[in-house]
């Protein structure tokens, strides 16, 4: 159950724009502190949405063993969120200058804007928690470790793997930059152009992949 865990909270993970965002962060004007208190940002999102899923599954009866159809049914209609999710960002139109109708949406991308112009302590840690919201993959890795039927420590230790994973796209490259700051900033940069011409591509691919393998899963353990 772990590995499969581990497997839903990867796919999770798959998340372009916190890429750019820690990318930016590490090419301020305090890269450390500022990617230190992005990363805390995430894990405290992640690991809060980790516990309380897990007692919403305890809560909802999913964890027993013979409530089998009704977990397996929640990784179904989980997979066709997903799906959903991709099909809406791939029939929405490329991003460009927002008109009168889009005010709300540019009021939002501007606070978030704002937020990363201005680096601090304070604003990476409110820039992690406000882009790492709940999504399918880390439910169902999460439901995953509430079913494996373990010990509590065992099941603490799966949510702490779960959340280290899913939030990976921001210690890794923090890590790199720690170890070989000039070579990984250079490396970012690189990567940078390409990352933002496919970031779109990236995020229909990641949701529908997430989409079919909980589909199938649901649906192989329903059938079961």
């Amino acid at each position: 159950m772990l590995l499969e865990a581990l497997g839903f909270a990867f796919l999770a993970a798959v998340n372009p724009s916190a890429l750019l965002i820690g990318a930016a962060y590490l090419g301020s004007a305090n890269p450390r502190k500022t990617a230190v208190f992005y990363l805390a940002g995430a894990i405290i999102m992640t690991a809060a949405l980790g516990v309380l899923f897990l007692v919403a599954i305890r809560a909802g009866g999913l964890s027993q063993v013979g409530n089998r159809t009704p977990r397996y049914g929640l990784r179904l209609g989980l997979g066709v969120a997903a799906l959903v999710g991709g099909v809406v960002v791939a029939r929405r139109k490329p991003e460009a200058a927002p008109g009168p109708a889009d005010d709300a949406g540019a009021k939002k991308q501007g606070r978030m804007a704002r937020l990363i112009s201005r680096p601090s302590p304070v604003t990476a840690v409110l820039v992690g928690i406000l882009l790492f919201y709940p999504s399918a993959g880390l439910i169902a890795a999460v439901q995953a470790i509430g079913t494996s039927h373990d010990s509590l420590g065992l099941e603490a230790l799966g949510v702490a793997l779960v959340v280290l994973v899913d939030v990976l796209v921001i210690w890794v490259p923090l890590l790199a930059y720690l170890i070989a700051p000039d070579a990984t900033t250079r490396a970012l940069r690189a990567f940078d152009d390409w990352l933002r011409a496919h970031k779109r591509t990236i995020t229909i691919v990641g949701l529908a992949a997430v989409g079919v393998i909980l589909i199938v899963n649901g649906s192989l353990g329903l059938a079961g």
